[in-house]
């Protein structure tokens, strides 16, 4: 009989292998049969959960985009003023685990898959959406400007993924690319 909790556990450890094993690889050029070992489970396991490699991606992703959100709303509670607020915002994008190797590549073979997949094309539009949203609704107080200052900022965080993504230049530095974005962010406001 199996034991409760297993399921959710298993589903855990596959989520987090599937995250390693592209970060090791830097592609989707892993088979289900390598997460689920790296996971520490069977392959016929893997599939009865998630069904194909993608459906594992996907949920990958959401696992990433829930710590993403909670490391946000966290920064974000401490924040006061507007400016605050942007810093928190830049803050969350780069910090924690969110800008660690195994990520960023999660992250570029997200972005390469929302190419040819509907379900993961929405997930992605769902967190473009939802970081513009934030974003406008601190720079409002700020400038005139917000939707199109919101949205390079946003293409800024994303260009910073994927320029480490394909750049061999060490461990990322959160620090400086939060800096960065906070810098684009003063300057746009002036």
């Amino acid at each position: 009989m199996p034991r409760v909790g297993m399921m959710a556990i298993r589903k855990d450890a596959l989520v987090n292998a599937t995250i390693s094993e592209i970060g090791r690889r830097g592609s989707l050029d892993v088979t289900m049969g390598q997460i689920a070992k790296a996971a520490g489970v069977s392959s016929a396991l893997a599939h009865h959960y998630f069904g194909s490699k993608d459906h594992l991606l996907l949920a990958a992703m959401r696992a990433i985009l829930v710590e993403f959100g909670a490391a946000a709303r966290a920064e974000l509670a401490r924040a006061s003023t507007p400016m605050e607020r942007l810093t928190a915002i830049a803050t969350a994008s780069f910090g924690g685990r969110n800008f660690c190797p195994d990520v960023i590549s999660a992250w570029l073979t997200f972005y390469v898959m929302a190419q040819r997949d509907p379900q993961a094309a929405r997930l992605l539009r769902v967190y473009q959406q939802r970081l513009v949203s934030n974003l406008i609704h601190s720079l409002r107080p700020l400038t005139n400007d917000a939707p199109r200052i919101a949205a390079t900022a946003a293409a800024l965080i994303d260009g910073l993924y994927i320029r480490h993504a394909l750049a061999d230049a060490g461990p990322p530095d959160a620090e400086a690319a939060t800096r960065r974005v906070t810098d684009y962010l003063e300057l746009a406001i002036r």
